[in-house]
């Protein structure tokens, strides 16, 4: 090990209390693993060393970076790492200068918990198949929590991981080992809780660095529990909605031209989106005319069996285009906003690079959740939200003619003019 200090830890007394604002826990209690004269550790929300009385000096090192991360003499007091992520830690603590305790993290058939967001669709099926490759990396436990309705999406294919309610972690705590709590946090330059910027590594691979894994798309397994073909008919699946107009194809007449031409093809077209209608203020985003109207708040199982039976899925940069890419059927992703390397990887992507684009994964701005209309780079000219505005049907239709002759699908295609 080198004796270069980097990313100073805490030192709280007595007890650890992350005071950063908006942290995921608030209260982690003591350490939860018992070690010799009294000292308490674990790898909840960081690495955590509790010792009583005075005499002490702790070592925090990062075994795979070779770094000390903090060496200091403490009393009474819980020496917490600042890094919140996966780390190969090291603990050693000294008393008296002799010393008394070592451990390398090593979670082999122990409790790991990883708590996902609750009521988002699209993060947690480009994050969840991570929680099972850390499983089988560590040879641990994997505990989890989420959505129960998200849940059922992985439940059948993936035995080894145990479920539980969110409102039920505080009551298991005591039993984790380590803890990691799987998202993107704001503001992006936070290193605290993430090890890289999502806007450079995209939406998925940001969670294999937080969880030390190789940063591969990875895609997670579904097991519907109802595989049965409802709609005779050949059918393509849309949808148009998304939580703030950046993320809509704000092209005007996109939307209509499309779903004509699907309809030309001998495609029923089906708007599969939670809400028919979706907006704020004055901005309201409506069904696509001519679409067969599928909205509502159906079980997610449901939603998946519809998706993998269509022909492909015309959507956005959102939570039922990565449900229809983890079960397999073809995706055309229209989206403006971000760049190709936000989602997984897809052929049939349409964006148009003549034009303003890829804010989102642009480390000079910063995303406000709080304001529906963002356009960081021309709000409130004649240039907002021209990144998806200057997507013609055009180009949406030459997209979705490649696919269909990909696939073979359709003897009756309109013909290009």
């Amino acid at each position: 090990m080198t004796d270069t200090t980097l990313a100073p830890a805490s030192v709280n007394p007595a007890v650890s209390t992350p005071d950063l604002p908006g942290a995921p826990f608030v209260d982690v209690g003591p350490p939860a693993c018992e070690g010799p004269h009294g000292i308490r550790y674990d790898f909840n929300y960081g690495c955590r060393v509790k010792v009583e009385g005075d005499g002490w000096r702790v070592r925090l090192l990062d075994r795979e970076a070779d770094v000390v991360l903090f060496d200091e003499a403490v009393s009474d007091a819980t020496v917490t790492s600042t890094r919140k992520y996966f780390v190969e830690f090291r603990i050693e603590v000294y008393r008296h200068g002799e010393l008394v305790f070592e451990h390398d993290y090593d979670a082999r058939g122990k409790r790991v918990y990883a708590r996902l967001p609750v009521g988002t669709l699209g993060d947690i099926i480009a994050w969840f198949p991570y929680v099972d490759e850390f499983r089988k990396r560590h040879g641990c436990e994997m505990v989890l929590s989420m959505g129960e309705a998200i849940w059922s999406l992985f439940r059948q294919a993936y035995p080894d991981l145990h479920y539980i309610r969110p409102e039920e972690e505080e009551a298991q705590r005591e039993t984790f080992y380590a803890s990691y709590y799987l998202g993107i946090f704001f503001p992006s330059e936070d290193r605290t809780h993430q090890p890289t910027d999502f806007r450079v590594s995209g939406l998925q691979k940001t969670i294999a660095y937080l969880l030390g894994l190789p940063a591969l798309e990875c895609r997670p397994r579904i097991v519907l529990t109802d595989p049965t073909r409802q709609i005779a008919e050949p059918y393509v699946c849309i949808a148009a909605q998304s939580s703030s107009q950046c993320k809509y194809w704000n092209n005007p007449i996109g939307w209509m031209e499309t779903v004509k031409f699907l309809k030309a093809a001998g495609y029923r077209v089906l708007c599969i989106d939670r809400e028919a209608v979706n907006g704020h203020g004055l901005h309201w985003n409506h069904i696509p005319y001519g679409a067969e109207d599928f909205t509502g708040d159906l079980p997610l199982q449901a939603r998946a069996s519809m998706l993998r039976h269509a022909d492909f899925f015309v959507g956005l940069s959102s939570g039922l285009s990565w449900l229809a890419w983890a079960v397999g059927t073809p995706v055309v992703m229209i989206s403006g906003f971000t760049h190709p390397l936000n989602e997984f990887e897809t052929p049939y992507r349409v964006i148009n690079f003549h034009t303003c684009n890829s804010c989102w994964n642009d480390t000079s701005v910063e995303f406000e959740h709080k304001d529906f209309l963002w356009c960081p780079r021309h709000a409130g000219t004649d240039r907002q939200f021209e990144c998806s505005r200057l997507i013609t049907p055009g180009h949406v239709q030459r997209v979705i003619r490649r696919l269909m002759q990909d696939r073979k699908l359709g003897s009756d295609r309109p013909e290009e003019h």
